[in-house]
């Protein structure tokens, strides 16, 4: 078995040799790559009813699909990567939310608990919808804050891999974190 602590620096490893043009890289990250965001779209939808549209396995052949397609694209390291699919996922999740005709957040709109998971239920694809509608609202005032909620609810980061990505400290990610989860339930709340 592999050491588990030597996984992340070897996906990074790979990553630049793949974007150095290395088709055998590709070959072996691929397994890597796959299996982790496999992980990560079973966490966006664990809280999705067993019979729903939308599995993990499609969430994550999607983003594989369109991760893989990027051609020309320089990865820097394995939080660069994940950041990408971050942002693939959010997208998906968006258009499957917007393709179900959800209608735009109205009087009617629950309250949306923002935490590390995310689940394309029915009952929060509306959510979905809103929160997308308030990062970019976000976005247009403060970027930062807008990638780090993109990055850790919809990319499921780590502080730590948010950091990396953004290239800012943890702490600074924390604050930011903090800061903009408030900004985003006044928002959705009003």
């Amino acid at each position: 078995m592999q050491n588990e602590s030597r996984v992340p620096e070897e996906v990074t490893e790979l990553l630049l040799k793949w974007s150095d043009g290395d088709e055998r890289a590709l070959d072996a990250l691929m397994p890597q790559i796959y299996e982790e965001l496999r992980r990560l779209a079973k966490r966006h939808l664990s809280h999705e009813r067993p019979n729903h549209t939308l599995q993990s396995a499609a969430l994550v052949n999607e983003v594989y699909l369109q991760l893989v397609d990027q051609k020309r694209a320089t990865w820097h390291n394995r939080a660069h990567f994940f950041a990408v699919a971050a942002q693939l996922m959010r997208r998906t999740l968006v258009d499957y939310a917007r393709s179900r005709q959800v209608a735009k957040r109205g009087g009617g709109a629950t309250h949306l608990q923002l935490d590390d998971d995310v689940a394309v239920t029915s009952e929060r694809a509306l959510e979905i919808v809103a929160v997308d509608e308030a990062l970019q609202s976000l976005a247009k005032f403060d970027e930062r804050k807008s990638r780090i909620v993109e990055l850790r609810f919809f990319g499921g980061l780590s502080i730590e891999e948010t950091a990396v990505v953004l290239k800012v400290s943890p702490g600074t990610v924390m604050r930011d974190w903090t800061l903009a989860k408030a900004w985003l339930q006044r928002e959705l709340t009003s």
